[in-house]
């Protein structure tokens, strides 16, 4: 939509959709529902995470596949999204805060960056072409060192 918020009704709704795309694909990402997050990459989508690169989707979700497996729980917000839309294509920023825990090896990071990606219109709707992001900054944690932080999974139940 234009600056002046004088935008067609089309313009916000790719503006929409870019956005339903960018929240499925963390969505898919955090719950492991692979299928679900392959679906939203082109087959030629590249990736760059602060230098973990991909040239494409199979290699992306392979590579989250093996490595965010049972065990590791993640959470991926993103917010503040600037996204500019020309026909077919679209480019967002995104600012993101993550986490990532693994119980079994008592670790804990979280951070924050700022995503930079580009979309194409498909006939099913927009896909991800480039995903990637910078850090802004990165915190390790030995959860030894939280001796009152308790963590659950998706499934575990606190019992009182």
């Amino acid at each position: 939509m234009s600056e002046t918020g004088t935008g067609s009704i089309s313009e916000w709704r790719d503006h929409e959709d870019v956005k339903q795309l960018k929240y499925r694909y963390l969505r898919t990402l955090d719950t492991k529902q692979w299928d679900e997050f392959e679906a939203c990459f082109l087959p030629d989508a590249t990736a760059d995470y602060n230098g973990l690169e991909f040239d494409d989707r199979a290699a992306l979700v392979d590579y989250m596949r093996t490595n965010l497996g049972e065990g590791l729980i993640t959470l991926h917000q993103v917010h503040h999204p600037e996204i500019a839309v020309d026909g077919d294509t679209a480019t967002a920023r995104w600012y993101l805060q993550d986490k990532v825990l693994v119980a079994a090896f008592g670790f804990m990071l979280e951070g924050a960056a700022f995503y930079e990606d580009r979309y194409v219109r498909t006939p099913e709707g927009w896909r991800v072409a480039h995903t990637g992001y910078r850090r802004t900054y990165e915190a390790t944690y030995d959860l030894a060192d939280l001796p009152s932080l308790s963590v659950k999974g998706p499934g575990e139940h606190t019992h009182v």
